[in-house]
């Protein structure tokens, strides 16, 4: 079940920004990427010749960094379960509902002047957008630095000024972080996939200084940046902080973790053992998904990470 989820969701996106699982018949795609390692295809970017005042966003974290630059500029957006509850959002038209693919014709009746997708999801959508003479614009994040230089780039599209948010994103970090225990981010139960410097939570381990076991691991597998491991090779790393992502949806928030718990080496670990295995949600670990989830996750990242920092 989980390996079904990785493999379809992952491995798609892992061409742009970071999100479906066979679980999730309710999310969007675009809401379901784990961040590639590719860069966005430059050739199919079709930039607006004037800043764009009439904006439609196809994944969740476009949609909330234009909202947060200019929320008057964003006219239409993917219907993403990060803001279903979230009353900011209520009035804005939703261009897609659960996994189905944009609505061509909702776009087009919106006249936007510039569409925003995110790489490896939205790539057939924007494409026939751009046959229709739209203004396209592709994202991918896998990097805390690939953040920052999206928001830069989405706000010189729009004509806004980038750097309240950019001063945002650095209080998420910690300001003199030490390096802290050697640590194991598990995404997935069966195969077991742990991330990879060449991803968006590797690099965020990395803006944590903490010491990603699998970090410089490269091996055959279906999601770019992320590493299939065995058994043996997790009792062997030993990790003394293990962080268990949990489902977008679905399923219990502990079922991941609970399903580890059932595997005979899960006690053979130290970081079993002294009770350092944490829960993390799957967006703002996994998929960055929006600025308020990468915000939860920095700052549950220095409570379970930093907290118990070596000195």
């Amino acid at each position: 079940m989980y390996r079904r989820w990785i493999v379809s969701a992952l491995a798609v996106l892992l061409s742009i920004f970071l999100a479906a699982c066979t679980n999730i018949t309710s999310q969007q795609p675009q809401a379901n990427v784990i961040a590639t390692t590719k860069s966005p295809n430059t050739n199919s970017q079709q930039l607006p010749k004037e800043s764009a005042k009439r904006v439609v966003t196809l994944s969740s974290l476009a949609t909330d960094i234009i909202y947060q630059l200019d929320q008057t500029k964003l006219v239409g957006i993917t219907g993403s379960t990060l803001f279903k509850n979230d009353p900011s959002f209520k009035d804005i038209p939703r261009v897609s509902e659960g996994q189905n693919s944009p609505n061509l014709e909702k776009i087009i009746a919106l006249k936007p002047d510039l569409v925003i997708g995110a790489e490896g999801f939205s790539n057939q959508p924007i494409q026939r957008l751009q046959q229709l003479g739209i203004s396209t614009f592709l994202t991918q994040v896998n990097s805390w630095k690939s953040l920052e230089e999206l928001t830069i780039k989405l706000a010189q599209l729009i004509n806004a000024d980038p750097q309240p948010l950019l001063n945002r994103y650095k209080n998420f970090l910690p300001a003199q972080p030490k390096e802290s225990y050697s640590t194991l981010v598990l995404v997935s139960r069966q195969p077991i996939l742990a991330p990879n410097k060449n991803s968006w939570s590797g690099d965020l381990l990395t803006q944590f200084r903490a010491k990603n076991l699998a970090a410089e691991l490269q091996a055959q597998s279906p999601i770019g940046g992320y590493v299939t491991l065995s058994a043996e090779k997790v009792i062997e790393a030993n990790p003394e902080v293990i962080i268990v992502v949990n489902t977008p949806q679905g399923s219990s928030e502990t079922s991941v973790l609970e399903s580890f718990k059932k595997e005979g080496f899960w006690q053979q670990l130290q970081a079993t053992k002294n009770n350092r295995v944490y829960s993390f949600n799957y967006y703002g670990l996994v998929n960055p998904g929006s600025i308020d989830a990468i915000e939860k996750t920095c700052q549950q990242l220095k409570q379970d990470l930093l907290g118990i920092e070596k000195t």
